[in-house]
């Protein structure tokens, strides 16, 4: 492969798949916030809905992120003076950190909503959880010969 690809090659294919991937994105908002109403609604939450659609979701996600790994690759051999003559490719990637960004914080919320109504796997809590109390104690025991 040449070191320095001409873009118009895969710019468009790149900007295509992109795009893909923020429309997958917009359904991972949509469902993140369908689960924050739902948790933070009054009544009965019902997670199995929301696991059903992250494990289609994360099924449809897997292949789009292994093109983009391919498209990142051939993207980052361009000069990046060369790079930044693509609007199109910079403002895709910046839709995508934005996305991402919300996703993340909902998420975040989602999962303190989960914690706040009880609903975290109990293996989740313990690692959590702080040390007994002779914890430190019983460290410095082992690791200080006497």
């Amino acid at each position: 492969m040449n070191n320095n690809p001409t873009p118009a090659g895969f710019i468009p294919d790149l900007v295509r798949e992109l795009r893909a991937f923020a429309v997958l994105g917009e359904e991972v908002l949509e469902m993140t916030i369908r689960e924050h109403q739902a948790l933070t609604r009054t009544g009965n939450y019902e997670p199995f809905e929301f696991h059903c659609s992250r494990k289609d979701l994360l099924i449809r996600l897997e292949p789009l992120t292994i093109s983009l790994k391919h498209w990142r690759q051939l993207w980052q051999q361009i000069n990046p003076m060369e790079r930044a003559n693509y609007t199109e490719v910079k403002n895709a990637i910046q839709t995508l950190q934005n996305l991402l960004v919300r996703i993340l914080q909902l998420d975040r919320e989602n999962q303190q909503a989960l914690l706040r109504r009880g609903l975290v796997p109990a293996r989740h809590v313990t690692a959590c959880a702080a040390p007994p109390s002779n914890y430190v104690a019983n460290l410095y025991r082992r690791h200080n010969p006497q």
